[in-house]
């Protein structure tokens, strides 16, 4: 696999780092998950579990090792050392400052391992005004301007449906350390990377900052061409109280749509710009997707190429053939559901490890790798330090 030889040490709590971590373990990289002392990883204890493992841990937590230290004795300390010494990719997660008081800050790691590739995630990032506000994803979304735009039918924010701050460091957080590793091969040398949730989402807003850019304003949202101000890029309520939406604003696919509604009439609005001059053809849409169910219009749609879609709920969604087909939703061997890979290589695919480990339950076995001796780990576990 891609990144067979690679070890990682993860640092990092809750959902970035560690999904992070993940998709490198499911293209073969070894990945120890250092959990600090008492219940470990939250993840562990959130949300829904199976045969007591909660499906969030086991999203983002398979495939890898688990070592349970305390890292506020000298032993503990020592041995995380170790681990980073030998580490080629360090991810860590905790506010700005915490990780350098714990004594596993980048400059520490860098004096023992030179070419460590060593990545920071945090709401905003290691310096600025910013630097000791706490945040996770929602407040980030909030502050970077986000969250204004995630409107409902009601026009006021929405909570969003995806942590988009999160997932956007988890995988910009992954170009960036498999950045480092290609230069690395070069140049001998490792790096440190500073990566803020706040800047993954301001770098991707591309299509979204016209009138920030253009007229130095906010975006009126609805009137917006990507946020409802095109009929044909959109969300409409159906009879059954259900929902569909049309998801492309070419101008062809107005003209598929409309001509099988016989209403022509309505195209010369479509090309018009986003905003009140396509209202006319919203109402009609409004209307018409109102007076049969959705399952009606599923069937209507069948011969329209006009980038429709029903909404599905998320069980639906996971059901969907198209997601099955690209394995995207895995089953292990006791029949239980996983989020397969979603990056599909040729050669040397991904491979899921369904396992998450207990917590702690490789204490033993990577302080052997490490040289320790029977006593030593004996004396690890009577002191503390395996928490």
């Amino acid at each position: 696999m891609k990144l067979e030889g690679i070890q990682v040490l993860d640092l990092s709590l809750f959902l970035p780092g560690p999904l992070l971590t993940q998709m490198m373990a499911d293209q073969g990289a070894e990945v120890i998950k250092l959990e600090p002392r008492g219940s470990g990883e939250p993840n562990r204890s959130i949300g829904q579990k199976r045969d007591g493992v909660s499906v969030y841990f086991a999203n983002t937590h398979r495939g890898k090792r688990s070592v349970q230290l305390n890292l506020k004795t000298p032993a503990g300390l020592e041995m995380a050392m170790k681990l980073a010494a030998e580490a080629d990719v360090i991810v860590e997660a905790f506010r700005p400052g915490v990780i350098s008081r714990l004594g596993l800050g980048y400059e520490a790691v860098k004096a023992v391992n030179p070419d460590v590739v060593y990545i920071s995630l945090s709401a905003f990032g290691q310096d600025g005004p910013y630097l000791k506000k706490p945040a996770h994803d929602l407040a980030t979304e909030a502050y970077a301007g986000v969250l204004s735009t995630n409107l409902g039918f009601d026009g006021k924010p929405a909570m969003p449906a995806i942590p988009a701050a999160d997932m956007l460091a988890a995988t910009m957080g992954l170009s960036a350390v498999l950045m480092a590793l290609l230069r690395r091969k070069d140049t001998g040398r490792g790096d440190y990377i500073d990566l803020a949730m706040m800047d993954s989402l301001i770098a991707c807003l591309p299509n979204s900052m016209g009138s920030v850019f253009a007229d130095r304003e906010a975006p009126s949202v609805k009137q917006e061409r990507i946020w409802g101000g095109n009929a044909m890029y959109n969300i409409y309520q159906t009879a059954d109280q259900k929902f569909i939406v049309l998801g492309a604003s070419e101008i062809h696919f107005a003209e598929n749509l409309l001509r099988k509604f016989e209403r022509l009439d309505l195209l010369p609005l479509c090309a018009q710009p986003p905003g009140p001059s396509q209202e006319p053809v919203r109402e009609f849409f409004c209307e018409t997707f109102q007076s049969q169910s959705q399952d009606y219009w599923v069937q209507w749609f069948e011969d329209v190429d006009a980038a429709f879609a029903p909404v599905n709920s998320l069980r639906q969604g996971a059901d969907n053939e198209q997601v099955r087909y690209r394995q995207m939703i895995v089953v292990d061997e006791n029949g239980r559901e996983h989020i397969g890979i979603p990056m599909k290589f040729l050669d040397e695919p991904g491979q899921v490890h369904f396992a998450a480990p207990e917590l702690g339950q490789h204490n033993t076995e990577i302080a052997r790798r490490l040289g320790y001796s029977e006593s030593q780990i004996r004396q690890l576990q009577e002191s503390g330090a395996f928490a």
